[in-house]
């Protein structure tokens, strides 16, 4: 998946544009250095590690905290033990981003050997900026968003077009959430397996009108989401679509969707539908809560894996408080610990 992107000539991007308008040398010293060695940085000839990378964004205006508070869309809760720009900041948002996604579907996402994966994972060694960007690629199929959140995007031209094919495919989903199931009834075995792409086909599949199916296909092409081979459509590109950088859009998103579950429930489908009103403790509250995110992660390393393609599903899952209260513990402010420096080896 990694292929996609040349992750040197982006790590040079990054480091350029967290640098701003100070000069190199200014730079190397600003993080304590006594050579030039920001300069060696951007010339791609060796790369900081992560921590390292960390520490540059947070010179600038892009802290690491703001990123990874911007990238999660919330304050993951090991921000609130542990410094980012740290080694055990780096191994602690790897493995949240992991959940139990193995490693060996990792190592195969990012390109990396399985165990140059789990010493990265372990934190026994420190992996280069392009290694954790190949990680976060491969751990969250998220790495534009990543980036955006990192710098401005006009400063990483790498990425540019693919961010903005992205943008266009936010804006299919916001105005033809329909365009969701259409991509995953164009990767089953039975659409795949057509002589020729039959148009109304998908429709009738996911009881959709026919014109619905013709004007997700306009939008999916239009964000390279999908291509013409001559006989039927392909599925473009892996990075995985998150609607939540605008919260109202996303919103309106997974109304949708809910809506789409009850007209199902309405019409007596034989899908798993539950529901359970209770009382419980604030300390099960947070247990629940994590467990509700757990599930839903590995939810999506199952669907990540999973071949062939034969069936189109919706997981809408929901876990909310009727009370006033906040959904788990309130979070308490506290200062991030920074370890003492350990002996850790840093990957080339």
């Amino acid at each position: 998946m990694s292929d996609d992107y040349d992750l040197h000539a982006i790590s040079r991007e990054l480091l350029r544009s967290w640098r701003g308008q100070r000069s190199q040398p200014a730079q190397s010293r600003r993080l304590g250095y006594r050579s030039n060695v920001v300069y060696a940085w951007e010339a791609g000839r060796r790369f900081p590690t992560a921590a390292e990378a960390l520490r540059a964004a947070g010179l600038g205006e892009r802290s690491a905290v703001r990123i990874w508070e911007s990238f999660y869309g919330a304050r993951p809760g090991w921000l609130d033990h542990i410094a980012p720009d740290t080694p055990a900041g780096v191994v602690a948002a790897l493995n949240d981003l992991r959940g139990r996604t193995p490693i060996d579907d990792i190592a195969t996402r990012a390109g990396l050997s399985r165990f140059a994966v789990s010493r990265a994972l372990s934190g026994q060694t420190q992996p280069r900026l392009p290694t954790f960007l190949a990680l976060i690629d491969a751990l969250s199929l998220r790495l534009l968003d990543w980036l955006a959140a990192a710098a401005p995007i006009q400063s990483l031209p790498s990425v540019g077009p693919a961010w903005s094919r992205l943008e266009a495919q936010r804006r299919a989903a916001y105005a033809l959430p329909w365009t969701q199931a259409v991509l995953r009834v164009i990767e089953l075995q039975a659409y795949q397996r057509l002589p020729v792409h039959e148009p109304g086909w998908i429709a009738k599949r996911i009881g959709l009108p026919p014109q619905v199916e013709a004007d997700c296909l306009t939008a999916l092409e239009a964000g390279g989401q999908i291509s013409w081979d001559g006989r039927r459509w392909q599925l473009s590109g892996s990075e995985a679509l998150d609607t939540r950088r605008d919260r109202a859009l996303g919103v309106r998103n997974k109304q949708f969707w809910a809506q789409t579950a009850l007209d199902q429930l309405s019409a007596d489908s034989d899908g798993l539908f539950s529901y359970n009103v209770f009382s419980v403790s604030e300390r099960d509250v947070e247990r629940l809560r994590r467990l509700h995110l757990g599930y839903f992660r590995q939810l999506r390393s199952i669907v990540a894996e999973s071949t062939p393609a034969e069936r189109v599903l919706v997981a809408n899952v929901q876990l909310f408080a009727l009370d006033q209260g906040p959904l788990g513990p309130p979070a308490r402010p506290t200062t991030p610990v920074r370890p003492n420096p350990q002996p850790i080896e840093g990957e080339d």
